[in-house]
């Protein structure tokens, strides 16, 4: 029996590191209103907060328009995995560290946060010190039909920038594109309180209004939320810019 030689070693094909495709060409962020004549609007205490005109309707039509022609949406499956909710809708997610900034500090919002948290830094109301937005930027679009069931917002970890510092999310932003106005209906974001020995629970109904900013808690203090059905799409559906603050881990 001829003897056997030295096994051969298997040649395993070098992977490329993976790089994310180039972020698009988001439009200016411009028109805005100055942060001192945008108004936060409480839904539910420490929990659920509105800014209403937070995009103008001008700048609505820009990013309704570019969302629309240059972004490739992908719909949800209707089949969702284990222990997560039904979504249906259009979507998208795109690492931009730059658009993140930008959309911090050219809207206002930054101001706003910085007023909201008063003397004590935000570190109760927003959960730490706030250094901007996660550069995981989504736009989500419902037409007729679609909807997002129940389900809790959970907190991501990462780290950001050069040198790098670890920061976590802790509340989500939704910036609504369009809304009632544009004839749409339904696609309310509703939020449920717990129910306890002495207490029933509560629904909170956010209507989409366009350029109308929505925060909400995430993570650990999360309500049980949904996207109701749109029932009217108009012809446009309900439009949506989601991204989340993060403060230093």
């Amino acid at each position: 029996m001829p003897k056997k030689g030295p096994a051969k070693k298997k040649e395993v094909p070098v992977r490329e590191p993976y790089s994310p495709p180039p972020p698009p060409p988001w439009p200016p962020l411009t028109p805005v209103l100055p942060a001192e004549d945008l108004t936060v609007e409480t839904v539910l205490p420490d929990q659920i907060l509105t800014i209403p005109k937070f995009f103008t309707a001008a700048l609505c039509k820009t990013y309704l328009n570019f969302a629309s022609q240059s972004l490739n949406l992908t719909t949800t499956p209707g089949q969702p995995k284990r222990g997560e909710a039904v979504r249906v809708n259009d979507r998208i997610s795109i690492y931009d560290l730059g658009f993140a900034e930008r959309l911090w500090n050219e809207t206002g919002l930054k101001d706003i946060v910085a007023r909201e948290a008063g003397e004590g830094g935000g570190k109760e109301l927003w959960g730490g010190e706030v250094l901007g937005l996660s550069p995981n930027i989504r736009v989500y679009r419902y037409s007729k039909g679609q909807f997002f069931d129940k389900h809790y917002d959970d907190t991501a970890t990462f780290s950001i920038g050069d040198p790098q510092v670890r920061v976590q999310t802790t509340w989500t932003l939704l910036i609504y594109l369009t809304g009632t106005s544009d004839g749409v209906r339904g696609g309310e974001t509703v939020f449920y309180t717990e129910a306890t020995k002495h207490t029933q629970s509560e629904e909170y109904a956010v209507e989409p209004e366009k350029g109308t900013a929505l925060l909400h808690k995430h993570g650990a203090h999360c309500l049980l939320h949904e996207g109701r059905v749109v029932t009217e799409d108009a012809g446009v559906g309900k439009w949506v810019l989601r991204t989340d603050l993060i403060v230093r881990r």
